[in-house]
């Protein structure tokens, strides 16, 4: 029986999609250009590659002056909520409070990095609470 494709991107197609969202619609030699600067990639990898990302819709492609033009279907932030409810559910059995516990723990997060979830936080919470203020008036 043949595997569905799967519509959470691979390693190395994140490393496309990564490239699509910086750039904005490019071409195959573009993309290529920015892989081959992080490691040896053939044109014909990144072509088949980008093949298999628009028939699992997650990039798209239209005419250019010089062959195609690629750009990203799927949203970085679409992407990373994917990826982050994956990790999630494989490594943490869906405890987001066991990532963010790892990622202190492994030091992983900088003084900057907790300033800023803690204004995440802090932000979160006052809304619930304002829209209750309102009701209440």
């Amino acid at each position: 029986m043949a595997r569905t494709p799967s519509m959470q991107p691979t390693d190395g197609e994140l490393e496309i999609l990564n490239v699509l969202w910086d750039a904005g619609p490019v071409d195959l030699g573009t993309v290529r250009a920015a892989l081959q600067s992080k490691r040896a990639v053939a044109s014909t990898t990144v072509a088949t590659m980008l093949k298999l990302m628009l028939d699992k819709g997650l990039v798209e492609r239209a005419d250019g002056p010089k062959g195609y033009l690629w750009s990203a279907r799927v949203s970085r932030k679409s992407a990373r909520s994917g990826l982050v409810g994956k990790l999630l559910d494989l490594a943490f059995d869906g405890s987001a409070q066991g990532l963010v516990a790892h990622m202190l723990e492994a030091g992983k997060l900088s003084p900057r990095d907790r300033d800023e979830i803690r204004r995440l936080l802090d932000e979160k919470s006052e809304k619930p609470r304002s829209k209750k203020r309102e009701a209440d008036a």
